[in-house]
């Protein structure tokens, strides 16, 4: 099964979209780091361990390599696109990159690391529409998720989510 790690704006969109549930019901593994779960999500989200999120350690050689990616990215990356990626952000990067697999990120700067660095991206988008494919979703039900994310002041390209969506019906 395809392991895919995430960071924490991915989970906080699935959880403003009432889709914690269908998200682990994909046919995929999910990842985080160690760190950044119990910092960032466990108080707000208990139990996502039960449900299927694999809390997984960063290997000593990972962690130097995310130590070293704010240095060589942060001064060049776009203001425009948000915050700089934080420490915890790196880790997941780095994580992703130590498992040879995905990362789950809605960050557009962590995006763009991500590219330089050769690691294969996944966003909210490419989730709700693989939740599409595999039929735990209608595009109704997906739309009506996008929306309640939207409500929730989560930061997506609207438009093209919806544009993407509505290409599955």
């Amino acid at each position: 099964m395809r392991l895919l790690i995430s960071d924490a704006n991915i989970l906080i969109d699935m959880e403003a979209g009432a889709l914690m549930e269908t998200l682990f019901r994909l046919p995929m593994q999910f990842g985080i780091p160690d760190l950044l779960y119990y910092e960032e999500i466990e108080e707000g989200s208990p139990g996502l361990e039960q449900m299927g999120l694999q809390i997984m350690e960063v290997s000593g050689d990972f962690v130097k390599y995310a130590a070293l990616l704010p240095g060589q990215y942060n001064p060049t990356l776009p203001a425009k696109n948000g915050a700089k990626p934080s420490h915890n952000d790196y880790l997941a990067l780095a994580l992703a990159k130590q498992e040879s697999c995905t990362l789950l990120t809605g960050d557009a700067n962590l995006r763009i690391v991500a590219i330089k660095e050769s690691v294969t991206v996944m966003g909210t988008i490419g989730l709700l529409c693989a939740m599409v494919e595999n039929q735990l979703l209608t595009v109704d039900e997906a739309l009506k998720a996008l929306h309640k994310m939207k409500e929730g002041k989560r930061r997506l390209p609207w438009p093209d989510a919806e544009k993407m969506l509505e290409a599955l019906r």
